[in-house]
């Protein structure tokens, strides 16, 4: 006979689900309008058979899974994302038919977005717009990222400004 009972299993995967749902209940992250992000703009202009807003889904959950381990406990934080252009950028010469993502250190990936930090209480902590730029994203080591992450870029920024702590956003 095991060790643990199917009740004790259950009861401590339950446990694990709301201290993750917890977790990421302390972040939310939206997109405003994001049919007018710069980057769908330029997929749409330039390859319009590349257009797959799933990495908005991807960056989503990353940012409120990142912010989520930096916040204190009952602190809240709210970000409306008003703009992406990821790194890279289709060239209207390179291959018209199949458009590839031409990344150089000349096309650096821009997040411009509103956020709204919070104390248990309900209180605004801090507050404001920010425009994150990873001029230097070429040079950098990925850190924990994959090589083949096609986010990479854009979760460095994103690490680099949560990484000053919810004092400093």
């Amino acid at each position: 006979m095991s060790k643990f009972s199917f009740r004790s299993i259950f009861g401590l995967a339950l446990a694990l689900a709301a201290t993750t749902a917890a977790a990421a209940g302390t972040v939310s992250v939206r997109y405003d309008h994001p049919e007018n992000f710069t980057e769908t703009r330029e997929v749409r202009a330039f390859a319009p058979m590349r257009a797959d807003s799933g990495y908005l889904d991807t960056l989503k959950r990353y940012i409120e899974r990142q912010a989520a381990r930096e916040l204190a406990p009952g602190q809240t934080l709210d970000i409306v994302v008003t703009d992406i252009d990821r790194a890279g950028s289709y060239l209207p010469s390179m291959g018209a038919l199949n458009p590839v993502r031409i990344v150089r250190d000349v096309y650096p990936p821009r997040l411009k977005m509103h956020f709204r930090l919070l104390d248990s209480q309900g209180r605004v902590i801090r507050e404001g717009e920010r425009k994150l730029t990873d001029l230097g994203f070429m040079y950098d080591s990925p850190g924990g990222l994959s090589n083949t992450d096609p986010l990479r870029y854009e979760k460095r920024m994103v690490d680099r400004w949560l990484a000053r702590g919810p004092q400093s956003l």
